[in-house]
Order: structure tokens, then C-alpha cells, then sequence
């Protein structure tokens, strides 16, 4: 098979993979051949095959391989910039599509699909992130803030600043979100002993806080509000908030 042979093989390979994704959605597709599709975006001359199923082999999921360093991708024989670019491209569009898809939604209504941006905005982080999503009177979300940044398991976060945060949204109520870069789940005493402040602090303040989320690398976040932590906070607080 000549140069031009191969070349139109491809070709018609990659329209059949098209053709697929309109006729039967991303749910038609494999993750390899997912992986196939975005690298050609970065090399549409180049038969992705093997190198999607190389990288889908190396980092073991689809989210594995999009949520990888260019620096960790490059690694790997036949991964050029381009490649790299093309499937962190892809991250971030994602990332930034699943947030907006948030505004002005009611939180409590939408609250799985604040759990899908969480995990794919935080969990490949290395460092420990603090996010914060700022809610109306309705509980509608105003917006989701990253306000600081830490170190691979500890992150420094001053209740003033959530307050001013707040304040300066108009925000009634919020909920807070960090990630454990170890994959962990189960909040430290350190997760607790936060919350806990924040939820005076904004207590005082008028704001209400209505959960704290925490995204390791299982499928969703911990929640302090669905395992009865929040609960037990307001019963501990109350007493300190109406003394006031």
C-alpha cells in the first residue's frame, strides 16, 4: 500500500468515527476511539490508533489520560506538543462549559451536576485548592471562585476573606469545595475544624453556609451536608449565634 493508499485508509477511518459520533452520540464511542478523535484535532493527517490506545493503555481511563501533564503525555513514544495540546484543550473547554452550565441554577436542584464540575475541575490538581459557590436568597448560584491555593495536603484559608467574598457578591448563602490530591475522601480533623469556623464566621455575617464538598478520585464528592455534619454543626452553633 502506497503513501496516498494509507492516507485515504485513514481518512475514511476517521469519517467512520465521525459519522458514528452523529449517528449514536459520545455513548457510540470507545474511549479509545474518543481518544482517536481528539488527536486528530492535533495531527488530522496522522493514524491515531495505536497512540490513543497507548495512552488509554498508559493512564487507564479516559479522565486518566485527559487530566495527565503534557510534560507525562510527551512521554510516551509517537506524543508530540500538538497531541498534548489537543487533549488538554479539550479539559479545559470542558471545564469551563461545566461551570457555566451552573449560572443562576438552583443549587439544591443541581446539586450532581455541582458535584461533575467539582470533580473534573479539581481532581488531577496536585496542590490542595479551596473553591467557594456563592449563592442568592433562592439558592441560586452567582458563581463558583477558586480563592486560594496550598500545598499536596494543606491549604491556609482565613474565614475573613470567605466573609468579604460573600459581602461582595450580595451572597446569602454558600457552599465551600477543596480537593485531597491523595484521592482520600474522609475529612481530616483540620476539614472539620474549618468548617466549623466558616460557619460561624458567615453565621455572624448573615450568609448561610450549606455544605462543605470535598473531591477526592472517587466518582463524587464527599459532602458534609448528606452524611449529617452540617446538621450537627447548626445544633453545636446555635446556641453561640443566638447569644449574640
Amino acid at each position: 500500500m502506497d503513501k496516498t493508499d494509507w492516507q485515504k485508509k485513514g481518512a475514511g477511518h476517521r469519517q467512520r468515527l465521525r459519522d458514528k459520533f452523529l449517528e449514536l452520540g459520545l455513548s457510540g464511542l470507545t474511549d479509545s476511539e474518543v481518544l482517536e478523535l481528539l488527536l486528530t484535532l492535533g495531527t488530522p493527517r496522522k493514524d491515531c490508533k495505536d497512540l490513543a490506545r497507548a495512552i488509554l493503555k498508559q493512564f487507564g481511563t479516559l479522565a486518566g489520560a485527559l487530566e495527565a501533564s503534557g510534560a507525562e503525555l510527551q512521554l510516551l513514544p509517537g506524543v508530540g506538543p500538538k497531541n498534548a495540546f489537543a487533549l488538554h484543550f479539550i479539559h479545559a473547554v470542558a471545564r469551563r462549559y461545566l461551570k457555566q452550565r451552573l449560572n443562576q441554577k438552583d443549587y439544591l436542584r443541581s446539586s450532581s451536576e455541582v458535584g461533575d464540575y467539582l470533580v473534573h475541575a479539581m481532581r488531577d490538581l496536585k496542590r490542595e485548592v479551596f473553591l467557594v459557590i456563592l449563592l442568592n436568597a433562592s439558592h441560586a448560584i452567582i458563581d463558583c471562585l477558586q480563592i486560594s491555593e496550598g500545598t499536596l495536603n494543606r491549604n491556609t484559608v482565613h474565614p475573613r476573606e470567605v466573609i468579604k467574598l460573600a459581602l461582595d457578591h450580595h451572597a446569602a448563602a454558600m457552599v465551600v469545595a477543596h480537593n485531597h490530591p491523595s484521592g482520600a475522601l474522609e475529612p481530616s480533623r483540620e476539614d472539620r475544624l474549618l468548617t466549623r469556623s466558616l460557619f460561624l464566621a458567615l453565621a455572624f455575617a448573615g450568609v448561610q453556609l450549606l455544605d462543605h464538598l470535598i473531591v477526592g478520585m472517587a466518582g463524587r464528592p464527599f459532602s458534609f451536608a448528606d452524611h449529617g455534619l452540617m446538621e450537627n454543626l447548626r445544633q453545636e452553633c446555635l446556641p453561640l449565634i443566638k447569644g449574640t
